[in-house]
């Protein structure tokens, strides 16, 4: 009998909510879940998060223990995932860890491009037993790439269908799609953010982490005003590979934009108009690739946003939208599961970038490995 051959992915997203850890199987060459965990992130990490990801001064120290404070909080969960699902170290190949992302520098942002994650691979190693792979994105901007989207490789290898093309939607703090034709390659990129605006303004005015099922947005009524506004800012308007982050799209970012017009508009009405704003700019770039009927799935907490979904499909009547559940996986755990296959990718010396998404000048193999 063959030994389990399993491995897990960890992802902490922009949003930097929560912690989602997977452990997958891969021997049948078949992907098959084996088992899921969640992990909020304590109030105090998160806000540290997002303080280290705007720009400011003495930064290095926060850095430095953040770095740790998350290195031990990823293992931690991983830990608990393999006591949960009854796995010992020994049935897990590799760990792969996406780190969470404090800057993103992209090659149009600057002369010397580039991005950092941290929760340090070295703790999750030494803390779980478990050979652990990390730091993927940097190994694609040494190639020239932008270092992301990395999800579409593994979305070309589980979704991509012969007999039907598809965009795979993946709405996190920030959005982005994948284009799966049926004949020809695979392309994708960022489009701007997703949940992060949304997140930000109904903090601020509720004191909500999100707004469920978009019920505030749907209180409210669409600035036109606002929105267009909103859609000036520069990445919109850039063509791909592109790649974006919080350093572009910021609460401190929409207030500036607010504070340029004439009136002051209701808190809900923003609300609205961020929702708008990350469905229109979606289904422009989804237009862009394609005017066909074609199949569109979405990923990410975004999925569970029902008047976002409904935004989603008035905006493409000529295609059926639906969660990933509809392919068998639930939305919450697809890029935890992609960076699980990137873990694979690496240890068996294959690439895990798309060079018709990143721009990188060839396919490389990604991260760093940290054995056990």
């Amino acid at each position: 009998m063959k030994q389990p051959a399993y491995y897990v992915g960890l992802m902490s997203g922009t949003s930097a909510d929560a912690i989602d850890v997977v452990a997958v199987d891969f021997l049948e060459q078949k992907l098959r879940l084996i088992g899921s965990h969640s992990v909020p992130l304590p109030h105090s990490l998160r806000h540290q998060i997002h303080t280290l990801a705007t720009p400011n001064h003495n930064e290095i120290d926060s850095l430095g223990e953040l770095d740790q404070a998350l290195g031990e909080l990823f293992a931690a969960a991983i830990n608990e995932l393999l006591h949960k699902h009854n796995l010992a170290p020994s049935d897990i190949v590799a760990i792969g860890s996406h780190g969470q992302t404090i800057r993103h520098r992209p090659p149009q942002t600057t002369q010397y491009p580039f991005t950092l994650q941290i929760g340090d691979p070295n703790i999750i190693a030494e803390r779980t037993g478990i050979t652990t792979v990390a730091d993927f994105r940097r190994r694609d901007m040494a190639a020239g790439g932008q270092g992301a989207p990395l999800v579409p490789a593994f979305h070309r290898a589980l979704f991509q269908s012969t007999d039907v093309d598809r965009v795979i939607i993946n709405i996190g703090g920030m959005a982005n799609i994948t284009w799966l034709p049926k004949h020809g390659a695979a392309t994708g990129f960022d489009t701007g953010p997703g949940n992060v605006l949304m997140d930000a303004w109904i903090l601020k005015n509720q004191q909500k982490a999100y707004d469920a099922n978009g019920d505030w947005a749907s209180s409210g009524t669409l600035d036109k005003t606002l929105l267009s506004q909103l859609l000036k800012q520069p990445f919109f308007a850039l063509t791909p590979p592109k790649s974006t982050g919080r350093e572009a799209f910021n609460l401190e970012w929409l207030e500036s934009e607010i504070q340029q017009l004439t009136y002051k508009p209701n808190a809900e009405d923003v609300q609205m108009t961020l929702l708008a704003l990350t469905a229109t700019t979606i289904c422009d770039c989804i237009r862009s690739l394609t005017q066909n009927l074609c199949e569109v799935f979405v990923c990410g907490g975004g999925a569970y946003n029902k008047r976002l979904m409904d935004e989603l499909q008035q905006q493409l009547p000529q295609s059926k939208v639906a969660s990933t559940a509809s392919l068998g996986i639930a939305p919450e755990w697809i890029e935890a599961i992609a960076f699980a296959w990137l873990a694979k990718q690496t240890m068996n010396r294959q690439s895990g970038n798309l060079c018709e998404v990143t721009g990188a000048r060839k396919e490389v193999i990604l991260g760093g490995v940290y054995f056990a």
